[in-house]
């Protein structure tokens, strides 16, 4: 096999494995909550920073925006919400389902900052949030 291809598999391989204990501490170790707010799902997220911002996309098909509660807490963001079935589908014989349903909720570490103005969007199913980074250069 290739050095290069053995380096970029290994790698692979390695950010899996971390993806994957991840979820499983998050999985376990959370926080007690009252039961009917628990969260059953935690949607996979994308961190960026640029020089002006903090990006997070998170991928949440068939949620709108609107529905999902995004906040700020002890230098965390956190957003919530509810992924349904649409109404048409509720009574349909389901073969295979992948997509996760019910409450989700996703706490994401911010780096160190002072922030300012958060805006969220959706794009091609995914929840977009932009969090301003307070006195960053603005050209």
């Amino acid at each position: 096999m290739d050095q290069d291809l053995m380096r970029n598999w290994m790698w692979l391989e390695a950010c899996e494995m971390l993806t994957r204990a991840e979820r499983l501490h998050r999985k376990f170790f959370r926080p007690i909550q009252s039961v009917s707010r628990l969260p059953t799902w935690e949607p996979p997220v994308d961190i960026l920073e640029t020089e002006r911002e903090i990006l997070i996309v998170a991928a949440l098909p068939g949620v709108s925006e609107d529905s999902i509660e995004v906040a700020t807490e002890s230098g965390e963001l956190v957003f919530a919400g509810i992924r349904t079935l649409p109404a048409e589908l509720q009574t349909a014989v389901i073969h295979r389902m992948e997509l996760p349903q019910g409450r989700f909720e996703r706490r994401v570490r911010l780096p160190a900052g002072a922030y300012g103005v958060i805006r969220r969007s959706t794009v091609d199913g995914c929840l977009l949030i932009t969090i301003q980074k307070e006195g960053a250069f603005r050209g």
